[in-house]
Parts: C-alpha cells; sequence; structure tokens
C-alpha cells in the first residue's frame, strides 16, 4: 500500500511541476507581449506589470481575454518579420554566382564598355573568391 502511495505522490508532483512551468510560459509570454505591444503607453505597460506581480493568475487570465487577438496578430507579424529579415540577409550573402558575373562581365566586353584588361581583372577576381 505504501508503495501506491509513492506512485501517486510522484504522478502528482509531475502534475504540479507542469503546471508551473505552464504559468511561466504564460507569465514570460505576457510579459514579451506586453513590451512587443507599441500601442500602449508606458503607464499602461507598468500598470498591466504591476497586476502581473501581484495578482497574476488574474492578470494572465484578464491578458489573454481582452488581448489575445492581439498577441497573437503580433507574434504572427514579428515571425513574418523575421523570416523575411533572413531571406534578404541570405540573398545579400549569396550574391550571385561565378558563372552570372563572368557572363555580364562578358556581355560588357561585347557591348564595348569595358576593355578585354579590365574583362580579364574581373574574370580572375571572380575566380578568385
Amino acid at each position: 500500500m505504501e508503495i501506491l502511495s509513492t506512485v501517486w505522490d510522484f504522478f502528482w508532483l509531475l502534475i504540479w511541476i507542469y503546471a508551473v512551468i505552464a504559468f511561466l510560459t504564460l507569465l514570460f509570454s505576457v510579459v514579451a507581449d506586453l513590451f512587443r505591444d507599441e500601442t500602449l503607453s508606458g503607464w499602461l505597460k507598468a500598470a498591466w506589470l504591476i497586476f502581473l506581480v501581484f495578482v497574476p493568475f488574474i492578470s494572465i487570465l484578464v491578458y489573454l481575454i481582452t488581448r489575445g487577438d492581439g498577441m497573437a496578430d503580433r507574434g504572427q507579424r514579428l515571425a513574418t518579420e523575421r523570416r523575411e529579415a533572413q531571406a534578404e540577409y541570405i540573398r545579400s550573402a549569396v550574391g550571385t554566382s561565378i558563372s552570372d558575373e563572368i557572363s555580364k562581365a562578358r556581355a560588357l566586353l561585347d557591348a564595348g564598355t569595358i576593355s578585354a584588361e579590365e574583362y580579364e581583372l574581373i574574370k580572375q577576381r571572380t575566380l578568385a573568391r
């Protein structure tokens, strides 16, 4: 009978650990969204933080009910902005391929815009990369 009590104690411990982790996750999500929101003034952010510190459960519930839709929109907008910035960085870091640069230089040479020496210099620099 004692082992059954120990199993149940372990089960309840797992439930409490899950509840604490869920609460902390919600709290940090609300605080992060609070600072991410550009429409709230500093005074309103401070008031929300005071309520989150002194009455955390009720404050989190009220925040999720009143500002939950905006929270999802701000999170989605941030994810989109980060994805676009990452794609732009990758495009700028990759640049053009070696064959594209040599073909552009060849087109400039054929058009008479650059000399043969300049073409060879561009070709050498490109191949050295």
